[in-house]
């Protein structure tokens, strides 16, 4: 919803979405009982369209990435030479791995402003007490972990 918004406020001229990641066990035996769940890109796609985006402007990227560093790679990719600047929307809790990753996988070639939704209800002065807001701060702390170490750790997908 905040790319719609970022779009609606003249910021940007298209909105790029990437694929989510490989389809899991669960959802290739659904695939196998005839029962196809749509990808989290196709949901994405509806809501914004609905929130006033034209599907000309909409932009599913052709990578299917495993975790965040696949993705941003994936943004870094397609980008023009002549563009110097991304708006990546991610949730609160992410934005500062996502800032750091972006600067240590892309540099100095394209600015990146992150921003994260306004409707997200991560609530970092007190992310402790919630087990679901622990969990994110904890996978953040060691995606930060792996990233000093040069992404030694890989993704189990």
């Amino acid at each position: 919803m905040e790319a719609a918004r970022i779009y609606r406020q003249g910021w940007t001229k298209e909105i790029w979405l990437t694929q989510g990641a490989v389809p899991s066990k669960e959802d290739l035996a659904l695939m196998r009982l005839g029962i196809v769940r749509p990808f989290e890109a196709d949901y994405s796609r509806q809501v914004i369209e609905r929130l006033g985006v034209p599907g000309n402007d909409i932009r599913v990227l052709p990578q299917r990435p495993v975790n965040t560093v696949d993705e941003l790679r994936a943004i870094a990719s397609e980008l023009h030479p002549a563009d110097d600047r991304v708006i990546l929307v991610t949730s609160k809790y992410h934005t500062r791995r996502v800032r750091a990753l972006w600067h240590s996988l892309v540099g100095g070639d394209a600015q990146a402003v992150v921003r994260f939704t306004p409707d997200d209800p991560f609530e970092p002065e007190r992310w402790w007490r919630n087990r679901t807001d622990a969990m994110a701060v904890t996978h953040e702390w060691f995606g930060f972990l792996n990233a000093s170490l040069g992404f030694r750790v890989k993704s189990e997908r």
